[in-house]
């Protein structure tokens, strides 16, 4: 028995030390992760931490979607673009509107009004955002509905009453710093970022309490390896073929001078988490300004892929796209987390479709860079990606950085729009398919060079934008990706761009919205299978979500012109200014035939 204990003392010591050898499990939200689990809400902006913006419902199908009526309507009463969704939780639904950015609570089963807020705003941050007064959308957590204001602030609303629990202030439009993403809540923390690409803000992430408002950390794009919160021995990127340490101040080296100071790698995009490797997962825009020829160097780290941990905002790894950036090819698109399997070897992936052009897969543990692929085959600015460096193959006669002269290059595909913009993609578990809204639009890029204001506008570059030539005359695709080959499986073209993030369910369908104001719902196995259509009141950039009230399934979406695309309707451009709007004025002055300004929401469903 003496014997029997020793061992087993053994035993217990031994176990306990293994268990502290092993990593501690990081916990998302208790309360975000038990809404998402019930399918029934659309919790999130993407319906998940993973953004795959994919529903577990399955009572609209592919054989019954085509009956789908419209069940109730909301208007917002704002007239600009209506980006983002609204959220459902409980058999409540938040809304969010654009400038002046008000919030709605409803009641989704009499639509009534349960309470509305509305911030008192300057109206003067209207002039320093950049591609109209878009908002992306709420977040939700521990009975608190999250709102990131244009004018910067960040407040937190009682989620029952909508009064203010509090705020915090997270820029400074003075100097032309904005917001119009959404925020995102991970853990105990509200993640937001920042917007002023186009003013010479510096970009940073940051992460405040859930519970008070206070900051817990905040890392930069460029600058400092502290103020980065970049340790240059631990935080890896892929160089010479495999991962390495970035080494010491890897961003300073590739600016000149103080030029990081005002270099953008603005983060008004989507975020994703992994509890796994306790990570959130963004990237960061364009450095600033427009014109390369006055920044020269990589300008690390923007145009990046970014992994930081949450709890401490810690950069894990950092990946580059395009260095040195010639065409405002932001890289802020979203990251979607999936488990799949690339070139046959089951992977822990990060898909993330860029503005430039080119599908990466990257393995979100690691950071290594798996595929990078074009996903519309019409980019022309580079031939390829290296694989070993990680860097795009410039093709010369497209570069705008011409010997430093203000040189008008033509015929650049993609345009600075990308090939997709923020409009977020969806992944499919049943198909192991990326569902792609996409833009085919092409450019001539002529930088001047221009001097930095605070507050006021530093881009040096003047565009024009149309329909990719000896193409299908359309500016749009929404394409099917099977991202562990980098290859496009199915496409099916749109007249204008497909500005709308995707919805697929477990009903074997993928949705969208178009410009012109249709919502489609196609069969995920065929998407030239429309079994769907509906015009609804204005354009959509909106993103389509669904929810389940009473043992009925609903698909809603936004419809209301605007963003960068309808920049021109929204803000009563004269479409004959075709460089206005950052050159979109000219290249969708068509719109204004098939939809007018709105604001509204949605909602359908299969007839009682």
């Amino acid at each position: 028995m003496k014997f029997s204990r020793q061992i087993a003392g053994r035993l217990v010591r031994h176990i306990g030390v293994a268990m502290l050898a092993l990593p501690a499990l990081a916990l998302a939200n208790a309360d975000v992760e038990k809404n998402i689990a019930n399918s029934k809400n659309w919790a999130t902006q993407a319906g998940d931490m993973f953004n795959q913006r994919y529903s577990k419902l399955n009572q609209i199908t592919k054989s019954n979607v085509g009956k789908m009526q419209v069940a109730w309507t909301f208007s917002t009463g704002v007239l600009r673009g209506h980006e983002g969704s609204p959220l459902v939780v409980d058999g409540v639904m938040y809304l969010h509107s654009p400038f002046p950015n008000k919030v709605f609570a409803l009641d989704v089963e009499t639509q009534k009004i349960l309470w509305k807020y509305e911030p008192k705003q300057d109206q003067s941050v209207i002039a320093v955002m950049c591609c109209d007064t878009v908002n992306r959308g709420l977040a939700y957590a521990e009975g608190k509905v999250f709102l990131q204001q244009a004018d910067t602030t960040l407040v937190a609303l009682d989620s029952k009453t909508g009064k203010v629990v509090w705020t915090v202030k997270n820029g400074d439009p003075k100097v032309g710093a904005t917001n119009t993403n959404a925020p995102h809540v991970f853990k105990d923390k509200v993640i937001t970022g920042i917007s002023g690409g186009e003013f010479g803000v510096r970009g940073f992430l940051a992460a405040y309490n859930i519970k008070d408002g206070k900051l817990a950390w905040k890392g930069f794009s460029t600058g400092p390896d502290e103020e980065m919160l970049m340790d240059p021995a631990k935080t890896m990127t892929w160089t010479d073929g495999k991962m390495a340490p970035v080494g010491k101040d890897s961003s300073l080296k590739t600016w000149k001078g103080d030029q990081w100071k005002i270099g953008g790698g603005t983060t008004w995009g989507w975020y994703s988490y992994d509890k796994a490797t306790n990570a959130v997962y963004y990237g960061t825009g364009n450095p600033s300004t427009w014109n390369p020829s006055q920044r020269p160097g990589d300008n690390k780290w923007s145009m990046s892929i970014w992994s930081r941990d949450v709890d401490t905002g810690k950069v894990n790894w950092v990946y580059q796209m395009t260095p040195y950036d010639e065409w405002d090819f932001d890289g802020i698109n979203e990251m979607i987390l999936a488990d799949i399997n690339v070139k046959g070897k089951p992977t822990k992936a990060l898909v993330h479709f860029d503005r430039n052009g080119f599908a990466y897969t990257l393995d979100r543990v690691t950071g290594a860079l798996l595929v990078a692929e074009k996903y519309d085959p019409k980019v022309n600015w580079a031939t390829h990606v290296d694989m070993k460096t990680g860097r795009p193959q410039v093709v010369a006669k497209y570069s705008t950085a011409q010997n430093g002269a203000d040189v008008n290059t033509k015929g650049i595909c993609p345009a600075a729009l990308g090939s997709k913009d923020q409009q977020p993609a969806s992944y499919d578990p049943n198909t192991k398919l990326f569902y792609v809204p996409t833009n085919h639009v092409c450019m001539d890029y002529e930088p001047f060079k221009v001097e930095y204001t605070a507050g006021q506008p530093y881009v040096g570059a003047t565009l024009s934008m149309y329909p990719t030539p000896g193409s299908h005359g359309g500016m749009g695709n929404f394409i099917a990706w099977d991202a562990g080959t980098g290859k496009i499986v199915q496409t099916k073209a749109e007249k204008f761009s497909v500005w709308s993030g995707s919805l697929n369910t477990a009903g074997g369908i993928s949705c969208y919205g178009t410009l012109e104001g249709y919502l489609k719902c196609v069969d995920a196995k065929d998407i030239n299978k429309e079994l769907f259509k509906f015009k609804t009141p204005s354009g959509i950039i909106g993103n389509v979500f669904t929810y389940e009230h009473k043992g009925k399934q609903y698909v809603g979406v936004f419809s209301g012109i605007g963003g960068w695309a309808g920049i021109g309707m929204a803000a009563g451009i004269d479409p004959e200014k075709s460089t206005e709007g950052l050159g979109a004025v000219g290249g969708y002055k068509e719109l204004s035939q098939y939809t007018e300004l709105g604001g509204s929401l949605t909602v359908f469903a299969l007839p009682n």
